[in-house]
């Protein structure tokens, strides 16, 4: 990068003014998997079409559109985030990838299921279970970035696990299986919903809650990258693996055969199939290890 750019106000999503930050950028892009001199090509290029105010989310598309010609699957990585609010229109998507992120950690978890409750039966997301723990989980999924869950949120969902777990406790006591409840979201907890879960014993998850064990956590450090990170594959093409319950690439990798019985045949398939294999690798380059917590497994955050 040549001389020193100007400051740049920009605009986040919730609307709020911050200086616009290259350390950020070139952070995202290495974490991405993009080589240095990819990085400061693309930051170079960047200065040349921000502009003051400029919305987060456009910088977001430029810095996108600039990776996927130089190194597309750095450039799935890098649409992480866009990626996970691109498991929609509806919410169910994000449950099954929810409950295939549990599955990699040797939960048994099943979705869309009815428990009873002391009062009313209640739909339930996502029952995982583990080492005789049941995980009771609400997703709650957004299609826009800045969106946050408020404190009605864990309120609500608190009330409903109180009714399923007073009525589980009578049916599992001689069992002494024990029952725990989830809240996980694309986005972000206000932070009144963070101090009424954490005081109400509410496990959490979101984009990046807690710290350093969050979602986005989560995918980098297990390689667990959704269908719709594939910059290979058109929007349609990624709905249709969608809609067969097909939500991670490791799922390609492991049955490439998935593709041509979604209708992607030759040589799209082995583009594909070409950006799969490079997303699921288990090996990553030492540096982009640093300052990363060790891999984690999917644990309550308080």
């Amino acid at each position: 990068m040549g001389a020193k750019q100007p400051s740049i106000l920009v605009t986040k999503a919730s609307g709020v003014t911050v200086p616009f930050s290259a350390e950020k950028i070139r952070q995202s892009l290495r974490k991405s998997g993009a080589k240095p001199d990819v990085i400061e090509t693309i930051l170079d290029e960047l200065y040349k079409q921000i502009y003051p105010g400029i919305p987060t989310r456009m910088i977001y598309k430029i810095a996108y559109s600039l990776l996927k010609k130089k190194a597309k699957p750095a450039a799935g990585r890098y649409q992480l985030k866009q990626a996970i609010f691109d498991l929609g229109p509806s919410g169910f998507p994000f449950e099954q990838y929810v409950a295939e992120l549990f599955r990699q950690e040797k939960f048994t978890a099943t979705t869309n299921g009815i428990l009873e409750g002391h009062c009313v039966k209640h739909e339930v997301d996502i029952l995982a279970v583990k080492n005789n723990i049941s995980n009771i989980i609400e997703c709650k999924y957004h299609h826009q970035q800045g969106t946050f869950c408020d404190v009605k949120i864990p309120l609500y969902v608190e009330s409903r696990f109180r009714d399923i777990e007073w009525q589980w406790k009578n049916t599992h006591q001689k069992a002494q299986q024990q029952c725990e409840a989830w809240l996980i979201t694309n986005t972000r907890f206000s932070t009144d919903a963070v101090q009424y879960a954490t005081c109400m014993g509410l496990h959490l998850m979101s984009w990046d809650y807690p710290i350093g064990k969050g979602l986005k956590d989560i995918i980098d450090q297990a390689g667990l990258y959704p269908v719709t990170c594939l910059t290979t594959l058109s929007r349609g093409e990624k709905s249709r693996l969608l809609e067969r319950g097909i939500v991670l690439c490791k799922t390609l990798a492991a049955h490439p055969s998935y593709l041509e019985e979604s209708g992607i045949a030759a040589p799209r398939k082995n583009l594909a199939m070409a950006e799969v294999e490079n997303l699921c690798q288990e090996s990553i380059e030492p540096a982009l290890l640093e300052n990363v917590p060790e891999v984690i497994s999917i644990k309550p955050s308080v």
